[in-house]
């Protein structure tokens, strides 16, 4: 899709130069994608501790040693 952005040059600059990308779709595809991967970690972080499996590892060790 082809969008028109107003973006500050010394910014796009910086960026493309520091992340060693040749366009500025390069840089904000990597930058958007970033973003997305960010937020869907900090999403999956409110999880932590919240989430009882109730998995007894010593069963799951056991259950392979059953099989053949």
């Amino acid at each position: 899709m082809k969008t028109t952005l107003n973006l500050p040059d010394d910014l796009i600059n910086e960026a493309m130069y520091t992340l060693n990308m040749k366009t500025k779709s390069e840089v904000v595809i990597y930058a958007l994608q970033d973003l997305l991967r960010r937020k869907k970690v900090a999403s999956l972080r409110n999880y932590k501790g919240k989430v009882d499996l109730e998995i007894d590892l010593d069963t799951l060790r056991n259950r392979n040693a059953n099989i053949g």
